[in-house]
């Protein structure tokens, strides 16, 4: 039987969602309590690894489970294991699907929200939760930027050198910047990312909202298809997976 799972993770302390040896991962509590469940190990997919430190709003996964169980008392087991090792990792849903299912390559799009804190004051609150940025951002040169990334474009400058994508070509479907109180939001969608791509953009609009960089440089940027063009890493704190759609 296979399961879809919505996934809400704290990505602060944990090594991202793949498996790692030297720490904690998402991947490794959900497998781990996978196993008592199946008395077997069983790998769990989901819609796409999240790096160290980003936290996910809604990450999906799939499970593949030797019996038939009730979707709530699937819940119940991970989320009661889950508080038992105090993992930051909540399971939100759980639905039986077809076994035809993927959360990978079932996947139409994918949404990430970044947070920048733009205060002269530090919150310490946010901490590891948002971007603080203590000089003021213009929002509406950040827009302008933004639009030149929109579309279907080759986003080797934003591009980790580590990234094992097999082209760097991409097409970005959304990209808005909106203000709420002392935050501001970056809200992007496309069906997949380069590693590091969204945080990549972001570090780089920021120096447009700094007056560092004109609007205009961003399309510079983006044909240069060169990492060393581009702005910094955004940090991965204030990253958080919102949404996967089917």
């Amino acid at each position: 039987m296979r399961y879809k799972l919505t996934i809400e993770y704290d990505g602060t302390n944990l090594l991202g969602w793949q498996r790692q040896l030297d720490g904690p991962s998402v991947q490794q509590y959900l497998e781990d309590i996978l196993d008592k469940l199946n008395g077997e190990h069983k790998e769990i997919t989901s819609a796409g690894r999240t790096d160290a430190g980003v936290h996910a709003l809604a990450q999906v996964a799939h499970i593949d489970l030797n019996r038939e169980m009730p979707e709530w008392k699937i819940k119940e087991a991970f989320n009661g294991n889950l508080l038992q090792e105090e993992a930051p990792v909540s399971i939100l849903s759980v639905e039986a699907v077809e076994e035809s299912f993927n959360a990978r390559f079932s996947a139409k799009k994918r949404a990430y929200i970044y947070r920048i804190l733009n205060r002269r004051a530090p919150s310490p609150l946010l901490k590891n939760r948002v971007w603080w940025t203590p000089y003021p951002l213009d929002i509406e040169k950040m827009r302008e930027g933004a639009k030149f990334l929109i579309g279907h474009h080759d986003f080797s400058s934003f591009r980790a050198s580590a990234c094992q994508a097999k082209s760097p070509v991409k097409t970005l479907d959304k990209i808005d910047i909106r203000q709420e109180g002392e935050e501001i939001i970056f809200e992007v969608e496309a069906r997949s990312f380069l590693h590091h791509q969204v945080r990549n953009m972001v570090g780089t609009l920021k120096l447009v909202g700094e007056g560092r960089l004109p609007p205009e440089a961003i399309k510079t940027i983006l044909e240069a298809k060169d990492r060393n063009a581009a702005g910094p890493t955004a940090p991965a704190g204030g990253l958080y997976l919102s949404k996967v759609g089917y």
